[in-house]
């Protein structure tokens, strides 16, 4: 009997650990950024086809993970001519380099607030981040500053193109 019991712990114990897994919800989800431009002007934009799975559980945080990606060929900035120069190899280059992407290693939490310590790679250049984020139901919502110059996004230039790239993530889980 306690074989049969423990047999049907496992198996309950693993339809959760499948239930807490999640695919991102494409559809709902995406980065907005901002970047100054001139020094003077913003520019704001957002990137759609964010895809990956996403395993989080705020009671269990070291069995959390995120292994997230973005197309940069959604790039809009609500000027097809300012995408279409974002989308070649001035900027991200999107034939070499299709895919912008986060894994996670730790998911910690700090007072209110959780951070998702892990590798960005863009661009062909993987660096370390935190990403300090929410959860409000279903959705995850993200902050994070970017240095494009880490990432070789651009030309060494700062008047036309600033350095610092705020970014809003919003990570719908499907459910």
């Amino acid at each position: 009997m306690k074989k049969v019991l423990f047999i049907v712990s496992m198996i309950m114990l693993s339809a959760l650990q499948i239930q807490a897994q999640s695919s991102i919800d494409s559809e709902n989800s995406k980065v907005e950024f901002s970047i100054k431009n001139m020094k003077f002007k913003t520019v704001e934009g957002s990137f759609g086809g964010m895809n990956g799975n996403v395993a989080f559980d705020p009671e269990n945080l070291e069995n959390s993970s995120f292994n997230v990606c973005i197309d940069p060929a959604t790039v809009n900035t609500g000027s097809k001519k300012r995408d279409e120069h974002l989308k070649n190899e001035d900027f991200f280059d999107v034939e070499k380099y299709p895919e912008i992407c986060f894994k996670s290693d730790e998911i910690a939490k700090i007072d209110n607030q959780y951070i998702a310590k892990g590798t960005l790679t863009m661009h062909g250049i993987s660096n370390k981040v935190e990403i300090p984020f929410e959860q409000n139901g279903n959705t995850l919502n993200g902050q994070l500053t970017i240095n494009r110059k880490d990432y070789k996004v651009g030309d060494d230039g700062t008047f036309m193109v600033g350095d610092e790239v705020k970014l809003n993530i919003i990570g719908t889980l499907k459910k």
